[in-house]
This record gives C-alpha cells, sequence and structure tokens, in this order.
C-alpha cells in the first residue's frame, strides 16, 4: 500500500494522549509549551488524559513516564522541556530508555524544520521520538515556537496514521 492508501485506512483515528512538561521554573499557568501541545491535540480531535509539569530530574521523569506506560497506556505521551545540552537536560536520556523502537526521523525532520527558524542552533536540539510498547513517544524542546513546529508539522498531521500503524 502506499503512503496515501495507509492515510486513508487511518483517517479518523483519535488518540489518548498525555502530556508531560519537563521544567524547573513552569507551572500550569506559564507552561505555554504544554497548553500549545494540548491545543493541537484537541482540536485535531484527540483526548489528553492527564497532563503533568516535572522538575528537570531523570527520577522524577521516569516516575511520570512509566506510571503512563504501565496505568494508563495512552496511545501518544508528548514531553515537553529537557531536550538540550545543559547539565539539567536530561528528558532525552530517560526517554531514549524507553524506547522499543526509536522514530529517528522525528528527530531528524524536526532539527531539518528549525533550521529555518533558528539556523545552526538546531543542531542543540535532542529531540526524539519513538515507541515504547505500544505508546508512542515524542520528546520536543520546552520553546513554545518548537513546540507549536513539532506538533503543526509532524506529529498531529502524521497521529492517526502512526496509530493505525502501531494496531497493525
Amino acid at each position: 500500500m502506499s503512503t496515501s492508501e495507509h492515510r486513508a485506512k487511518a483517517s479518523g483515528q483519535s488518540a489518548n494522549c498525555a502530556v508531560l512538561t519537563v521544567s524547573d521554573t513552569r507551572t500550569t499557568q506559564t507552561d505555554l509549551g504544554g497548553q500549545c501541545i494540548t491545543q493541537h491535540l484537541t482540536q485535531a480531535g484527540h483526548q489528553v488524559c492527564d497532563y503533568r509539569i516535572v522538575k528537570d530530574e531523570p527520577l522524577q521523569i521516569g516516575e511520570v513516564l512509566n506510571e503512563w506506560l504501565t496505568t494508563l497506556k495512552p496511545d501518544l505521551i508528548c514531553v515537553t522541556g529537557g531536550t538540550g545540552i545543559a547539565s539539567r537536560d536530561t528528558t532525552i536520556e530517560v526517554v531514549s530508555r524507553l524506547l522499543d523502537k526509536p522514530l529517528d526521523g522525528f528527530g531528524e525532520l524536526f532539527r531539518m524544520l528549525s533550521w529555518d527558524q533558528v539556523g545552526p542552533a538546531a543542531m542543540l536540539s535532542r529531540a526524539v521520538g519513538g515507541l515504547a510498547g505500544d505508546t508512542l513517544i515524542f520528546a520536543m524542546p520546552g520553546s513554545t515556537h518548537a513546540v507549536d513546529l513539532a506538533m503543526s508539522k509532524l506529529i498531529v498531521p502524521e497521529l492517526g496514521h502512526l496509530v493505525w500503524e502501531r494496531k497493525r
């Protein structure tokens, strides 16, 4: 089947999603990245079944992700924040350990698209995605522009297809 045939079969797929913001400073009122993710998902007809903010501490990140993977079992987990190269940025290490099937193309395409917005600083992003069991996980930077880019250009347009493919 062609990609267009796959997308046609996958049309109408709705996903249960969880949103995790990794930040030492954000609150529910100031978490524009988490709000952006939620807005993109709900506008596209998907449900957000949980949303949390944790400090950029590997144990806290891992506890929430493991809880969701074992009890909530969402179709998708979107993580924002903690993906850079600063010493406090630990999201990618935690998420990468959970992935059974990495989707290298997500990070590659994200950095390619980011080039248009931030130029060579795009190489600082360690955005990553893949499957942990049956759950898709995408980790993206914490900036609202980066979140909007990942959600509008990569995740939301392909989410129905991704959910359909992982259930085949």
